[in-house]
């Protein structure tokens, strides 16, 4: 049997005994046999004659040091050493690579028509033997040749300084970087594609030429990818002072892709998803991702490439720190409400889910087997959490001069997060010390609340406790630095400002103690707390609030997504009610105050339609599903769909009012119409459970004049189970079986299909002429919605879901080990379960785990799940 895949940890970083300052690279593409010649200037940097460099199925077909061909070395699992070298020298190695046999889609491969590379994080070793981590940078200089007639297009990093003509109708195109990079920054694309163009003139008045490259045929729907590019590099100057500094940037749009994007320097290569849009084949959500990828991409090109990790354990140092600025971007150009909102529900969902599961580490993480296991939830949204809590505590203006500095001394180098805390605090002058904690500790706190009015002394007094529960990777558990964003009202709903000690103070209390009191001053009246407002930390929030206090908070809180939290807190309430209730053979229902609560919402003249669309959203089943030590699958699937059908017969007239009142003629995506839309569609979800609920959906899908509307009709449709289902989905079928990435929508619809036959349906789905398991969008949209948004039947207690999913990992395991790593994880948070669906789910990660070929993507999450 083979060895276990060891483990890395953080703790043992060394740097490297060499460096390479430049490389040359040639590459002669053919589909089964591309050559690879990597010209590298090398130099020594510590004491070491050898030079051991990282290689994954190559084939070495010559190495030579200073001109001379060296025999010195051997051939090693995951690499090359070579011997007796000299301080400095020349490396030349050439490797032959089979592009097209590429199904992991790491390294080199064929995308359709088109070649392209996707290196981080550890994919430049499957294109040649090299020194392949981030705290090596070169400058690079490449040169792609391939068939001019198939491949008119040779693209790589950096600016294109040369280009020409061979036999045989090939050609050839030179590019150089002139910034250092590592190599999971690399990138190369060629094939034949349509292009749009633009420019962008800079601050300081550099002309930046713009080029997007999409399949032919696709060029009408990368306008909008443009015009987010101008956004992102605009915005980027002028909320950060951050400049473009090459001259040209490039996006290329890929339908084989592991990742959303990646943002390779100057050139960009996207998952086509993330591209490609237009009201025939978008919708208002694709256009909004489409904005905030595009942006999150492009802002790397500061926080991640011109200063970049040192080592892979400090990934949230960029991609915390990026989530953070795209968030910020999507908040400034749409609606901050809503986007906080939805960045909120990703926390309360999936990623205290992560927390609590077999997976669970800090946002710095100590120890790896697979380098891609790295791209979490946690690493990323959390992360972007802990940089946001800088923002809190600093505020806009201490907030960039850390950055400033930040940039300023770690430009062109391998930064560490411990980098990134030491430039806010010499910024600031601050003692950062305890905030440290968020990098290295796991897990989801707890913050309690309890409260006391003192009227004779007009005092009010909250007392917070602090805990985090013991997780997988870590027992012991320290108090954290928690911004705490609290507001006070009055009965009349008017702010009562704080004070301690006779004077004002923030909003945002440093709670730093396990246990710690503050008393404000000259509150006359009993107040009404407004609790950790903007979910100014990411942790879990008690506090006895009455239906009355939720109910006020949602009419008086002047933050709006203080308003949003106490409608969510007030329908959590009763969601845990009705679970009891339903547990002991009851019927769920909400009373009518709550439903009246709801109501004042929907007939709102001063709220945003597209926030009143969200306070109307209940919590995902997921979310619910982290309220328990022991979920009820069942129960809480009974509980959610009673809650929508009684408000749907209740608000049944206030629906039908919004629904019919925000028809829009033409379709635009500015915010207001995207905000209209979303209340509308949002109604008609909630109108589909009612008598007319079948007529009303028919008609909108006929009707529908954008993608939109459509896919709003099917879904509501596909939860509701309504009779038109079926002809609607045939329908869409018919109409787009052509594009792969329309169909995703379809694809995802039918993996969520709430009807008891949807196993069946999946894989004859699977057959369907627009599904490949090989591409990924296709699987994660078919099997992905199936595991992670069909609970019941995935976990249905015949165990046939947790089979299911066993079979596609097994098959995926050995065609993109990447795409099963992320399938996986509904499987690994087996112990939240009864013990019945326990051994089933064991049962299936103990077949995984006896696997001869186990990739270690895989093996590192199915070993730590059967080990909890």
């Amino acid at each position: 049997m083979a060895q276990a895949p060891q483990a890395k940890y953080r703790k043992d970083y060394q740097s490297p005994s060499h460096t390479i300052t430049d490389i040359e690279l040639i590459f002669e593409l053919h589909d089964t046999a591309t050559l690879v010649t990597a010209v590298s200037q090398v130099q020594q940097l510590k004491e070491s004659t050898t030079l051991a460099l990282d290689g994954d199925g190559l084939t070495l077909k010559s190495l030579r040091i200073d001109q001379q061909q060296w025999t010195d070395y051997e051939l090693v699992e995951g690499g090359l050493k070579i011997h007796n070298l000299p301080n400095m020298f020349t490396l030349e190695i050439v490797t032959e690579l089979n592009p097209e046999a590429n199904t992991a889609l790491e390294g080199l491969y064929k995308s359709g028509g088109a070649y392209c590379t996707q290196c981080e994080a550890e994919g430049f070793r499957r294109i040649t033997y090299y020194l392949d981590r981030p705290d090596v940078l070169a400058k690079y200089t490449t040169t792609v040749i391939a068939d001019k007639v198939q491949y008119p297009f040779l693209l790589s990093n950096g600016n294109r300084v040369e280009q020409g003509e061979l036999d045989n109708g090939r050609h050839w195109v030179k590019w150089f970087d002139p910034h250092p990079k590592p190599a999971y920054l690399f990138a190369l694309v060629a094939g034949d594609f349509d292009v749009l163009t633009d420019q962008y003139t800079t601050k300081s008045g550099r002309n930046v030429t713009l080029e997007i490259f999409v399949d032919k045929g696709n060029l009408d729907r990368a306008n909008h990818a443009m015009v987010s590019l101008i956004n992102s590099m605009k915005w980027d100057e002028e909320r950060f002072g951050f400049e473009y500094d090459l001259d040209i940037y490039m996006i290329v749009a890929v339908d084989f892709f592991n990742m959303g994007a990646m943002e390779n320097k100057g050139l960009n290569v996207f998952n086509s998803k993330f591209v490609l849009a237009n009201e025939k084949t978008a919708t208002d959500t694709d256009y909004l991702g489409i904005e905030a990828v595009i942006g999150h991409e492009y802002f790397h090109n500061w926080t991640g490439n011109r200063v970049t990790c040192r080592d892979w354990f400090q990934l949230s140092l960029k991609e915390g720190l990026t989530v953070f600025r795209d968030q910020e971007f999507s908040s400034d150009l749409g609606s901050r409400a809503v986007n906080r909102i939805n960045n909120v529900r990703i926390i309360r969902g999936p990623q205290f889910a992560e927390d609590a599961s077999p997976m669970s580490h800090p946002i710095r993480p100590d120890k790896v087997i697979e380098m891609n296991n790295f791209y979490t939830l946690t690493v990323y949204e959390k992360g972007s959490e802990v940089i946001r809590m800088y923002h809190t505590l600093l505020g806009e203006e201490g907030f960039q001069k850390g950055m400033q500095l930040y940039v300023e001394r770690h430009d062109g180098t391998a930064a560490t997060c411990e980098d990134f805390v030491k430039a806010m605090e010499d910024a600031n002058g601050v003692d950062l010390q305890q905030f440290r904690l968020w990098y290295n500790q796991s897990g989801t706190p707890t913050v309690k609340v309890a409260s006391e009015y003192n009227e004779q002394a007009q005092t009010y007094t909250l007392i917070v406790e602090q805990s985090t529960e013991s997780t997988h990777d870590q027992k012991e558990k320290q108090a954290l630095h928690i911004p705490f964003d609290v507001e006070l009202y009055s009965a009349a709903g008017d702010v009562i400002e704080l004070q301690c000690n006779g004077e004002k103070v923030a909003n945002v209390l440093n709670v730093t103690q396990a246990k710690q009191s503050f008393v404000f001053e000259g509150v006359t009246e009993q107040p009404i707390p407004s609790l950790l407002r903007e979910f100014s930390a990411p942790v879990k929030l008690e506090y006895d609030y009455s239906d009355k206090e939720l109910t006020f908070l949602m009419v008086y809180a002047q933050n709006e997504f203080a308003r949003w939290d106490a409608g969510q807190m007030l329908l959590a309430k009763y969601i845990r009610t009705n679970v009891e209730a339903v547990q002991a053979g009851k019927v769920a229902s909400l009373p009518a105050e709550v439903v009246d609560a709801f109501r004042g919402v929907v007939l709102s003249e001063v709220l945003e339609p597209a926030f009143i669309a969200e306070m109307l959203s209940l919590p995902s089943h997921n979310e619910v599903s982290g309220w328990y030590k022991t979920v009820d699958v069942d129960a809480i699937a009974q509980v959610l769909k009673a809650i929508k059908i009684q408000l749907s017969a209740e608000l049944q007239d206030e629906f039908g009012a919004i629904y019919h009142s925000l028809n829009q003629a033409e379709y635009t995506i500015d915010h207001d119409a995207i905000g209209k839309r979303a209340l509308r569609n949002t109604a008609l979800s909630f109108l589909a459970y009612t008598e007319q609920g079948n007529e009303l959906v028919k008609s909108q899908y006929a009707q529908a004049n954008n993608m939109t509307d459509t896919i709003a009709a099917m879904a509501a449709a596909n939860q509701a189970q309504l009779a038109c289902r079926e002809t609607l989905m045939a329908d869409y079928s018919d109409k787009w079986k052509h594009d792969g990435l329309v169909m995703d929508k379809w694809f995802a619809l039918q993996g969520s299909n709430p009807a008891g036959n949807v196993l069946e349906v999946i894989k004859q789905t699977m057959h369907h002429e627009a599904f490949s398991l090989k591409n990924p969008n296709r699987t994660r949209s078919l099997v992905g919605s199936f595991l992670n948004m069909n609970p019941v039947h995935f976990h249905a207690i015949d165990g046939s879901g947790y089979q299911f999913a066993g079979e596609i990992l097994r098959e995926l395991n050995s065609v993109n080990p990447q795409v099963a790593s992320r399938l996986v994880d509904p499987l690994l948070k087996l112990g939240k379960y009864d013990q019945q669906r326990q051994s089933l789910i064991r049962a299936e990660l103990e077949q995984l785990k006896a696997m001869d070929n186990l990739a270690k993507d895989l093996f590192e999450k199915v070993s730590k799940a059967l080990e909890s």
